[in-house]
């Protein structure tokens, strides 16, 4: 069983196809890259013109062709930055569609940069290291700042080199500094605040003009490998690219026209950034954001597991931290809501993922509490809808935003923006993962973790609950009585304490 994934990027469109190994390996079969320059038109007028999009569909018949060739049974295709942008984006993604039945997914930033931490972490020993993680593509760059298999934080900077070429013209010339040098104090500024001033162990870089530089490294430099450059080498190269003409790039350098003209803004990004984070060179590991989509696949090419979900709790739980939240409480609410989403499977008829929602929430319900008691449920919407939980994509962050809204006494309704915005199947999944959190949330009031354990069985149309703890429980009782409201509604049932 072949699986594959399909990278739409500002600058190219790449495939790649593997086969899942025994041991969690992938075998890498065919990679293609095809030079689909997205960003062209999105990054000049914010629409993407007839010609680009037929090149576009034409290059995912190609796809399609490549994929029935290996017998690929699962296929993942990401778009990122020029498509997030892109006005008529849609209309690209239904002719794929239609014409190809690959169904392209627009990633966030944060997205991105999960998946591109997770092929780096695969290609380089991370363990115990901090590091920093550039990624440069067409339209955005993702600076990303890690502590082993931990993401401590990720932001992405619209200084792509597509984009910046539109900004600075096409001639190859040497981009103004000035232009790029605000985006490098903000990336200053986060890596020291997140670091703390400790060491950064190493600094990777990912994408096709790493790769490049590496191989001129090699070539003009004369050295014995293309997987680093050094800050040095990195400076020579960008003046050596700078006394050349484009032409002259393609000729004595054989560079591909579509990388001869980005490769020195890119050049230039990356000495800014690494320069800042005080490191001596930069690893290129040869991955991108399509081998961390094959990566991602892999578990459940392998076998059904919980998508992303250590992600997601490691970047919920530093979020708690952050606005100083009850940290056993909220995990003990967070054991309870996941207990009884379990044991109800036949009433919500809701997915692993709809879990990892639930629990995230159950997890973040009160850190309102940071900014004011009253009202702290609409303050801890607040916080997460802006706050990025990295493993989690916008839609599923503004689910998680609206359980927190609705965990206490208001009752999900229309007549609230936030709750109206969302579309209506993700509302039910609202209304019934609210009423599982509520329970969970009453029964652990006293915030003294009375209650070890509580079991759920169905008895005609009403359901019994056995609560097992310290004590009589009156107060966890008496909680639970006076929120099983919402429950019974959304689920048309009764529940009855044992």
């Amino acid at each position: 069983m072949n699986i594959a994934a399909i990278d739409v990027g500002s600058n190219a469109i790449r495939m790649a196809v593997a086969r899942p190994m025994s041991g969690g390996k992938l075998e890498m079969l065919e990679s293609t890259r095809l030079p689909v320059r997205l960003g062209h038109d999105v990054f000049t007028n914010g629409q993407l013109s007839e010609s680009i999009m037929q090149a576009a569909v034409d290059a995912f018949l190609r796809f399609r062709a490549i994929a029935d060739q290996f017998g690929v049974s699962q296929l993942r295709a990401v778009g990122t930055s020029a498509l997030r942008e892109a006005e008529n984006g849609e209309l690209l993604l239904d002719r794929i569609a239609r014409q190809t039945g690959i169904q392209v997914e627009i990633i966030s930033g944060e997205e991105e940069a999960r998946l591109i931490h997770l092929a780096v972490s695969k290609a380089l020993d991370l363990t115990g290291k901090r590091a920093v993680l550039i990624d440069i593509g067409g339209g955005s760059v993702e600076v990303t700042i890690v502590r082993g298999e931990e993401i401590l934080s990720s932001e992405s900077y619209p200084m792509g080199t597509v984009r910046l070429l539109k900004r600075l013209g096409s001639n190859g010339g040497l981009p103004g500094i000035h232009l790029l040098r605000e985006y490098t104090e903000s990336a200053r500024r986060r890596i020291d605040r997140e670091l703390g001033g400790q060491k950064v162990d190493l600094c990777a870089g990912t994408g096709g003009n790493l790769e490049e530089m590496g191989l001129l490294r090699k070539r003009l430099f004369r050295r014995e490998t293309t997987d680093r450059i050094t800050l040095d080498e990195l400076n020579a190269l960008i003046e050596r690219l700078s006394e050349m003409t484009l032409e002259e790039r393609i000729k004595k350098l054989d560079l591909r026209p579509d990388r001869a003209d980005v490769l020195l803004p890119a050049c230039m990004v990356v000495h800014l950034i690494a320069r800042e984070a005080r490191v001596k060179e930069i690893l290129i590991p040869g991955v991108g954001l399509k081998d961390g989509v094959l990566w991602d696949m892999l578990p459940l090419a392998l076998g059904p597991r919980l998508p992303r979900r250590e992600q997601v709790m490691n970047a919920a739980m530093r979020l708690g931290q952050k606005y100083a939240f009850d940290a056993e409480h909220a995990a003990h609410v967070a054991r309870l809501s996941v207990r009884i989403f379990d044991q109800t499977l036949s009433l919500h008829g809701l997915d692993e993922n709809d879990r990892l929602l639930l629990e995230t929430a159950a997890l973040l319900h009160d850190i309102g509490h940071f900014i004011n008691t009253i009202e702290h449920d609409r303050h801890g919407c607040y916080i997460l809808k802006h706050s990025p939980l990295m493993g989690l994509e916008p839609n599923q962050q503004e689910v998680v935003a609206n359980i927190v809204r609705f965990h206490r006494k208001t009752s999900p309704s229309i007549q609230d923006e936030s709750f109206r915005a969302l579309p209506p199947k993700e509302r039910m999944t609202v209304l019934k993962l609210c009423a599982i959190l509520r329970l969970a949330d009453a029964l652990e009031v006293s915030h003294a973790a009375r209650l070890r354990d509580v079991t759920l069985e169905k008895n005609g149309n009403t359901w019994q609950v056995l609560l097992r703890g310290e004590g009589e429980l009156m107060l966890e009782k008496w909680s639970f009585e006076k929120r099983k409201g919402l429950f019974q509604e959304v689920f048309g049932i009764s529940l009855e304490l044992l």
